[in-house]
């Protein structure tokens, strides 16, 4: 296993395959931003199926076993099955899975699920037709991505549900949710508003931090912590002691987990970030245009990763604030 500079090891790789998105959530892409004429990345830029494959298949040498594909939203990139399946035949690779705003996920749910992806997990902030549409920022119906939700189940899938809590904005429907997914068999997973990039308006007083979240849920149903599954894992579960499933907490603003993080994330151009707060990434499509071996792609993304000293949450918690200098990556380049 590759191990950075606090001894974290290179197990989980998110790759962007897009930046684009058919949405505008005001806490990732908000129109006033992103909105007409914007400039997205040209389709030539992106890096092809066959290289992100590539960065994979070195990736699982350096010891990383879970790939999740992200955008932007990443069901925008055609033929993604394609890509799934290629994936998926990795050595090492045990697990790939997708995050969406499963508002196409009607249309490519099966096809997914026959390329072999593993797991699905889909972006739903509220069950309330005017609040989603709010935090959204799309003329789109809720029962649309719940429909999606629905079509990934008849395939097969077992859905995972993120919602990102904001104060005053849809922190009124913790309940509505926590119950929706009860009665279905989701897992939802409730995430503080973090502050990610420099365009969404983040200010703390807008996080409802997950010991409140888990209060509301608790005051409800009787819940019983979960030990994790693996060193890293990112949310705290809980399971409902009825029977009724899990629900799930991710903390990053007032609970950091830093200290066990084993993620890399790679942009829709091949740039290698190494913390979801980064400033810039590491360029590893000059690598694969320019005829470097596997080898050297090895040797540049492992050079990366064994100086990483990212701990940009528990700094931030701390009060101490992350040296930044120019403004942090946007989530929508890079994935959740």
């Amino acid at each position: 296993m590759t191990t950075d500079a606090r001894g974290r090891v290179l197990r989980d790789l998110r790759l962007s395959v897009t930046d684009r998105c058919n949405f505008r959530c005001t806490y990732c892409m908000p129109r006033d931003v992103f909105g007409p004429g914007f400039a997205f990345l040209p389709r030539e830029e992106l890096l092809s199926f066959e290289e992100l494959v590539r960065i994979t298949r070195v990736a699982a040498r350096l010891g990383t076993r879970k790939v999740r594909l992200t955008g932007g939203e990443p069901l925008l990139r055609r033929d993604l099955p394609d890509l799934v399946a290629g994936l998926v035949a990795v050595d090492g690779v045990e697990d790939v899975a997708l995050t969406t705003n499963g508002a196409l996920l009607r249309r490519h749910a099966a096809r997914l699920r026959e390329a072999g992806l593993h797991r699905v997990t889909v972006s739903l902030d509220s069950l309330d037709d005017a609040t989603f549409r709010r935090m959204s920022d799309v003329d789109l119906p809720v029962t649309t991505v719940l429909d999606g939700i629905a079509a990934a189940v008849e395939v097969g899938f077992a859905v995972k549900v993120n919602v990102v809590v904001k104060r005053g904005v849809n922190d009124d429907g913790i309940l509505d949710l926590a119950d929706w997914g009860r009665r279905r068999g989701h897992t939802v997973r409730f995430i503080e508003f973090m502050d990610v990039g420099a365009t969404n308006g983040w200010r703390m007083a807008d996080v409802v931090p997950a010991e409140e979240i888990l209060a509301t849920v608790g005051a409800r149903w009787e819940l019983s912590p979960v030990p994790p599954a693996v060193r890293g894992e990112v949310a705290s579960r809980y399971r409902y002691v009825d029977g009724g499933g899990e629900v799930g907490l991710i903390a990053s603003v007032t609970r950091p987990f830093c200290g066990a993080c084993s993620r890399a994330r790679v942009s829709a151009i091949g740039e290698l970030f190494t913390c979801l707060f980064a400033v810039r990434g590491h360029d590893l499509r000059a690598v694969l245009r320019s005829g470097g071996s596997d080898a050297d792609l090895e040797a540049a993304m492992a050079g990366v990763w064994h100086v990483r000293d990212d701990r940009y949450s528990e700094e931030r918690t701390a009060g101490t604030g992350a040296p930044v200098g120019d403004a942090r990556v946007e989530m929508s380049y890079i994935g959740g």
